[in-house]
């Protein structure tokens, strides 16, 4: 049983996470601002507080095997930049010795092997912030000098509350290039991508990486 804590664990992303950690038995470090939206579980510990203060992020961090981050980002309603956050947890987790994973983006993915990013190619202007600090964060990670054993996992193209999806627990990882089905459709579930994250933690297979997960 490892000891987990999750930055934004009442969000979609991180609430997921949160039920499959505890599905399986590791004791969970839950944080957020608002605690009471977190169901009470006694393997669950609920910490009030926000990955922008530098000093609770150390002490939280303490003890832990692996910090998850599922923020939001600051464009998508979050309190801090996700540049922040990646340096903040970063620091935390060479502090601690933990392993860090963090919830991304799919837009830094590749349309194909070699082709151009999600994200430069005829990307929502509505939700391009979005992608886009997801994707400055993404580049901290893999442009830091640290010896911070981390993951990022970009889910597939359709993820969030409205593709919530069921938990079946067949599904396809992948590295750079986005992930779509035999009809086009690139999605995973809330739950399935919770699988293939708490899979990563359980049996480390990408070490300094980023990967991704659909169906």
């Amino acid at each position: 049983m490892s000891t987990v804590v999750v930055f934004g664990a009442t969000g979609f992303a991180g609430g997921h996470i949160t039920d499959e950690l505890v599905r399986r038995g590791h004791k969970v470090v839950a944080v957020a601002r608002d605690t009471s939206k977190l169901p009470q579980r006694d393997v669950v510990e609920a910490r009030s507080g926000s990955v922008d203060d530098p000093a609770f992020v150390t002490e939280v961090a303490q003890g832990a095997d692996v910090i998850v981050s599922a923020i939001s980002t600051k464009a998508g309603g979050g309190g801090v930049e996700f540049t922040d956050a990646v340096t903040s947890l970063l620091a935390a987790a060479e502090a601690s010795g933990a392993r860090l994973g963090i919830v991304g983006g799919a837009a830094s993915l590749l349309t194909a092997p070699g082709g151009p990013r999600v994200l430069d190619a005829g990307f929502p202007d509505e939700i391009r912030p979005i992608a886009e600090e997801q994707a400055r964060g993404q580049a901290v990670l893999e442009n830091s000098n640290t010896d911070v054993d981390w993951f990022y996992v970009s889910p597939s193209a359709l993820f969030g509350r409205d593709f919530a999806g069921e938990r079946t627990g067949t599904f396809r990882v992948g590295d750079d290039v986005l992930l779509t089905g035999p009809d086009g459709t690139s999605t995973i579930s809330g739950a399935d991508y919770a699988i293939a994250f708490v899979d990563e933690i359980e049996r480390p297979a990408h070490h300094q990486k980023r990967f991704t997960v659909g169906y």
